[in-house]
């Protein structure tokens, strides 16, 4: 388990970083059986999903994370849970939101995103 825990806290830090400075660069995370649901809106595959990320409609973007749990998803992969604030374009008042990540390793056993659920969470 420490070993799953240690993967989920890398792969949490390296994609808040990354979204928050350069969506685009998400892309090596995903694979073409990749799926996105972003405030209820799904796309599958690399190229939608980097689409659906970097047409959002702020500029500007910091993820504040407040929790983050893991498990096993009993195949070798890990399901994360992950809560906290976003800070968009320079706005004081920050915005909830939760997000749920499937990760599995390809064949190469690189990890990547298989499943990614993202939502706001408001009031």
């Amino acid at each position: 388990m420490a070993d799953l825990l240690n993967v989920a806290n890398q792969f949490i830090d390296f994609y808040y970083q990354k979204f928050d400075e350069n969506r685009a660069e998400l892309a090596p995370l995903y694979r073409d059986d990749s799926m996105l649901t972003f405030e209820s809106e799904s796309r599958q595959g690399v190229s939608p999903i980097i689409e659906k990320l970097t047409s959002l409609a702020f500029q500007k973007v910091r993820h504040a994370v407040s929790t983050k749990d893991a498990q096993p998803n009993g195949r070798g992969g890990v399901i994360l849970l992950v809560t906290g604030h976003l800070f968009v374009d320079d706005g004081e008042n920050p915005l909830g939101f939760s997000q749920c990540f499937q990760l599995q390793q390809d064949g190469a056993g690189q990890w990547y995103v298989f499943n990614d659920l993202f939502k706001l969470v408001m009031g």
